[in-house]
């Protein structure tokens, strides 16, 4: 886990929650704190094919600092099989917003996070850089 921590430097703090595993099967339940305050829960049940990690579920869940406004959650729980790429999808700023979503692994996941977080954070900067030009 440390790894993800020192390839990802949007990542503050990991916290092993649950992690079990076999010969060829495992599963991972970890929490972080992003660098800007927000809360992230990774769970994945993985298992090991031809020499390689496979997830079989998933359920990636992003929220703000107070843990109480989500954020996006991608899963592949199967619901929703109406949509596109079932059973792959994100549940956008409430349980109900969901659109097809697409497999990812803990590392893509971090990568478009890291992209939102220094995305929103360019937001911010511009938006005070206007209002000093303003004053």
């Amino acid at each position: 886990m440390n790894g993800l921590k020192e390839h990802h430097g949007d990542v503050e703090k990991i916290t092993d929650v649950e992690t079990h595993h076999g010969n060829n099967y495992g599963y991972i339940r970890i929490r972080m704190i992003l660098s800007n305050g927000d809360f992230l829960e990774v769970a994945e049940y993985f298992v090991i094919q031809d020499g390689k990690i496979c997830v079989s579920r998933y359920r990636y869940q992003w929220m703000n600092p107070t843990q109480q406004v989500l954020k996006k959650r991608w899963d592949n729980t199967k619901h929703f099989n109406e949509l596109y790429n079932f059973p792959h999808h994100i549940h956008i700023d409430s349980e109900t917003y969901v659109v097809p979503g697409w497999e990812l692994s803990i590392i893509e996941l971090l990568d478009l996070l890291e992209k939102d977080i220094n995305n929103i954070k360019d937001v911010i900067l511009s938006e005070e850089k206007d209002q000093s030009e303003k004053s």
